[in-house]
């Protein structure tokens, strides 16, 4: 594949961002960049650019081969100036190295700070010679972002499908792109805005979309046992609704959608009986509804077959919300390649 743009952002900004010079290369890990591969970015020519606030920059196209599944670093240089907002992914499962100046070129840091985050880079979007290529958008929250997954390793469940769908020539032509958003729920802001309000950015507005993965609403349930502020509890057929929502404008696009179950909490810290109701409820409408083009039961495949409101023993990462690296390889190994064909 060949790039075709790097996507930087300042979306959640209140001041203008001068992004002083940018670079993108093949990375070897531990903050070391593959030797001769290093590509600046450009914007209409110019090596930096001002991103307005609540805006994006594109890079000028780069003439870089990149083999699918390709880690790659992108340096930026923030030139001194006050900075009110970040936008940035938290706990990305990914280190981050920040140091002082103009480092973007270099193929190796020191004295270098290391964050978890991913800050002011949206995505990066490459061509192929693919004819049919198209992009899968899996959609959620910290189950999907692979929260408890081993840091800069790329074991989330949506890491296991990309490197499935690599190794099917059938499935070779379709990508990725992980917008799963630790804490993220259905209908109300907490960590990054809810899923209907990032729909259209997340999903309609990404490149080559042909299918998308929703596994969503599990904060919005635990959040009714533990409610942080008045308007915090839903109700079952709120969270129906919602992601009857989704469906239905991701459908206006052409676009087919797949319903993923709701995985088991029970012993979570917000887990309550009422909530395991709810979710019970929401996978049953997933499962039967016909509202969706297909269904990926994670709920069946995660939980323990003789107490099934539990993750197996093997799955569970030890918060019982969240699954380990071994579960998220169940997760992403049990999805039937055949309903993308």
């Amino acid at each position: 594949v060949l790039f075709r743009s790097v996507e930087l952002t300042n979306e959640f900004g209140s001041r203008p961002l001068t992004v002083g010079a940018a670079h993108v290369a093949l990375s070897v890990g531990l903050g070391a960049l593959k030797p001769g591969t290093d590509h600046v970015l450009t914007f209409n020519g110019q090596p930096s650019v001002i991103i307005p606030a609540g805006a994006p920059a594109f890079s000028d196209p780069v003439a870089m081969q990149v083999a699918p599944l390709s880690n790659l670093a992108v340096s930026v240089y923030l030139a001194d100036q006050p900075i009110d907002e970040t936008t940035c992914h938290q706990d990305a499962r990914s280190t981050t190295l920040i140091t002082e100046g103009d480092n973007t070129a270099a193929e190796t840091l020191t004295d270098a700070r290391a964050i978890y985050s991913w800050c002011f880079v949206e995505g990066i979007d490459v061509r192929t010679r693919a004819n049919d290529a198209a992009a899968i958008v899996t959609l959620g929250d910290s189950i999907t972002d692979g929260a408890h997954s081993t840091r800069d390793t790329n074991r989330r469940w949506p890491d296991v499908l990309a490197s499935r769908l690599q190794a099917d020539p059938k499935t070779a032509h379709l990508s990725v792109l992980n917008e799963g958003i630790s804490g993220n729920r259905l209908v109300h802001d907490v960590a990054g805005p809810n899923a209907l309000a990032r729909f259209d950015r997340d999903v309609l507005e990404r490149d080559g979309v042909k299918y998308l993965i929703i596994l969503e609403g599990i904060n919005d349930i635990g959040r009714t046992a533990m409610p942080r502020d008045p308007g915090d509890p839903i109700t079952t057929q709120d969270g129906i609704r919602a992601l009857g929502q989704l469906v239905t404008r991701a459908h206006s696009h052409g676009i087919k959608v797949f319903g993923a179950t709701l995985t088991p909490y029970v012993g979570a810290g917000y887990a309550s009986p009422a909530g395991e109701q709810m979710r019970e409820a929401v996978n049953e409408w997933i499962r039967t509804s016909g509202v969706f083009d297909g269904v990926i039961d994670f709920d069946q495949v995660t939980r323990d077959p003789a107490k099934p409101t539990v993750f197996a023993a093997d799955v569970d990462s030890g918060d019982h919300l969240h699954p380990g690296d071994a579960g998220y390889e169940k997760m992403g190994a049990s999805i039937d390649l055949s309903i993308f064909h």
